[in-house]
């Protein structure tokens, strides 16, 4: 038991990478969308490419969402309105009139005839006006419904009547009547009338959802063994609907029953296999990340979070997919890491969304072209003004594309999605937010982005103006170096920012005793003379460990600390070594050696050379071509016997571009012309 215990020990890091393995590929199918998946692509306007397809199963036609649409349109359009019929506001109207005609028969002499048809007459003509109704607000709809003693009627428009109308009506109807007194009534049934049709919103909104409820989402069906495409046949917009049709009825019935646990496993092994490819990628060609398990944590992360994003919007806004903004991920590891890995990981996490989202063909093709347009021109994002350029011509892919698309599936430029293109904007806005994940990831897993070498690289920092007071020979020398690695780096393409910042701080251990190195030494006292070389070479090399301690201390990045350990080496302090040995024959060599390790990257090679090349150089007395050309190749000659770049992923032919930069630099330091032949 305690050997298993051991053996786990030794292995946590692998043992860790097979835990994240199996946890993200559990958490990737986990969030994808529940549904099989249909066995042929089809695309609509391009031949059908598999055997003749007969409908394996009896299924209805679906229609398309636009029709669905244009169906609820009319419905609506068309729709009936409901008013409430007031018959107590009638006899209100009646009675109020007929109060009206009572005081002016009392105050003229009317016969009890002409009274009783003055009140006839006025009944009858309230009646009439009121056989409808008068409405407060005219419809306008054409289709209009009272409802009248729990009855509908339906009433045309020609019958519409306001107050305005219902006066005008008043005057028509008792225009003929010719019994005395009657020119009296028409003010007092005008004055009297009210609006008694009130509209019914509620009534009205049932109705109308009872009549989209009536809709329906087929149209026809497909019997079983019925020829639904022959191979080679075009897919044309009635067999596309067809073939969508079968696909939906396809994947809803699929994910039933036992089926279920079949269609996991495939997305299983199918998720498993993407995320193995990438694990060997990282352990073929970048064994560094491999092995760091907060770099390998990092990727992962970044890969669920976008597989989760675009399958919450395939669930929920299945025609806004491309409003996730894929192209983060390319970004943010290229700028964390290196352009072919952020390239590699994001067409991997293509690949498996290329599952789940509909027209995945077209999806794939748009993301990857996009992620490449990505990798190619996101360069130096601490310059904001490259992340807006990139950022458009990210969306300007993306519209392109979906034009093309759009033309080879209708053959026209009608009925394009003008949604979309604001869908593309919206993904570019989105993309902008790099940045901030940028700096919040940095927090989170402790990696350091070209923002903060940015940062670093600025002389006014806290830790290089102590740098600049407590040894301002060590400064000087640091920015010369910094300023020859730079130059050196765009020559053969590293990080030029990287090799910047580790430079100005690779010396900051001198800070420690800065009068012991001779930059710093103003005076002809040099205070080696009263030390043995022993102790002298201690001094020396403890300004690797000191500077170290130092960088840890004020939370300079791992990467700007590599350079601090690696610029000398496993080099000797020859000086002392030698002085040593006039003094005893008998050295060991170990004790005048920094302790390494040897530079492991094209960066940390070319500070090796920078450094020692710019310290030497000083010892120049007349410097010309031919001199700092046999200077540059003796150093650097001497460090490749030494060894010191066996572990450094730098080329011969590289090592050779670094020389060449240097000497131009230092012809020109040294301000050297050109020498003409006699």
């Amino acid at each position: 038991m305690g050997k298993t215990l051991d053996n786990v020990y030794k292995h946590q890091s692998l043992v860790y990478k097979y835990f994240l393995y199996v946890v993200s590929v559990a958490l990737i199918v986990f969030f994808f969308p529940k549904g099989g998946k249909f066995k042929y692509e089809f695309q609509k306007g391009k031949p059908w490419q598999y055997e003749n397809l007969y409908a394996p199963i009896d299924f209805s036609i679906q229609k398309t969402q636009d029709e669905i649409e244009a169906e609820q349109t009319s419905i609506r359009k068309n729709k009936t309105d409901y008013y409430t019929y007031n018959a107590s506001l009638v006899s209100d109207v009646k009675g109020e009139v007929l109060g009206a005609l009572g005081t002016i028969f009392q105050s003229g002499s009317f016969s009890s005839s002409q009274r009783q048809s003055l009140r006839n007459i006025s009944e009858e003509t309230v009646d009439e006006i009121y056989s409808y109704g008068v409405f407060q607000n005219l419809p306008q709809s054409k289709s209009t419904v009272v409802v009248r003693n729990n009855e509908v009627q339906p009433i045309s428009p020609s019958d519409y009547l306001g107050l305005e109308q219902a006066k005008k009506k008043v005057t028509a109807l008792l225009s003929d009547v010719s019994i005395d007194g009657s020119e009296r009534l028409q003010p007092i049934i005008k004055n009297s009338l009210k609006a008694n049709l009130f509209y019914d919103e509620a009534l009205t909104e049932s109705a109308l959802e009872d009549e989209l409820s009536k809709i329906s989402y087929t149209r026809g069906e497909v019997d079983q063994g019925k020829l639904i495409i022959a191979k080679g046949e075009i897919v044309e917009n009635e067999d596309f609907k067809i073939l969508n049709s079968l696909k939906d009825e396809y994947e809803s019935e699929l994910w039933m029953g036992s089926n279920y646990y079949f269609i996991l496993l495939g997305y299983t092994i199918l998720v498993a296999l993407v995320l193995i490819m990438l694990f060997l990628f990282l352990k073929r060609y970048r064994m560094e990340i491999f092995q760091n398990n907060n770099k390998v944590t990092f990727i992962f992360f970044n890969i669920l979070l976008m597989v989760l994003a675009t399958s919450l919007m395939v669930k929920h806004y299945e025609n806004y997919i491309y409003m996730v903004p894929l192209c983060i991920l390319p970004l943010i590891l290229k700028n964390f890491f290196d352009a072919r890995l952020g390239l590699f990981v994001h067409v991997l996490t293509v690949l498996i969304l290329g599952f789940v989202v509909p027209n995945s063909f077209e999806y794939i093709f748009l993301q990857i072209i996009a992620g490449i347009v990505t990798i190619l021109t996101a360069s130096e994002l601490y310059k904001r003004a490259n992340l807006f350029i990139s950022v458009g011509q990210i969306t300007l892919i993306y519209i392109v594309g979906y034009f093309a698309f759009h033309a080879i599936h209708e053959g026209n430029l009608e009925n394009i999605e003008w949604i979309l293109f604001g869908v593309f904007v919206l993904n570019g806005l989105l993309t902008l937010f790099a940045q901030p994940l940028i700096y919040m990831f940095e927090k989170l897993f402790g990696l350091v982005s070209d923002v903060s070498l940015l940062e670093l690289s600025d002389t006014n920092s806290k830790l290089l103006k102590e740098l600049s007071d407590k040894a301002p020979g060590t400064f000087h020398h640091s920015l010369q170096v910094a300023n020859l690695a730079e130059a050196a780096a765009n020559e053969i393409g590293a990080n030029a920012m990287l090799v910047r910042v580790g430079a100005l701080y690779h010396d900051i251990g001198k800070m420690e005793h800065p009068t012991y190195f001779t930059e710093n030494q103003i005076t002809s006292v040099n205070p080696h003379d009263d030390l043995p070389p022993k102790e002298s070479a201690k001094i020396i090399i403890d300004h690797v460990i000191n500077g170290i301690e130092i960088a840890r201390k004020n939370n300079l990045p791992d990467r700007v600390i590599d350079f601090i350990r690696t610029h000398h080496g496993t080099t000797v302090v020859y000086y002392f070594y030698k002085k040593q040995q006039e003094l005893d024959q008998e050295v060991d060599k170990g004790d005048f050696k920094y302790p390494g390790p040897i530079p492991f990257s094209k960066e940390t090679a070319i500070l090796m050379m920078s450094d020692a090349v710019e310290a030497a150089s000083k010892s120049l007395k007349n410097p010309t071509f031919t001199i700092i050309d046999e200077f540059v190749e003796k150093i650097v000659k001497g460090q490749m016997q030494s060894d010191q770049y066996l572990n450094a992923n730098i080329t011969l032919k590289e090592i050779e571009m670094v020389k060449k930069v240097l000497k131009q630099k230092l012809t020109n330091i040294y301000h050297l012309r050109v020498e003409y032949p006699e």
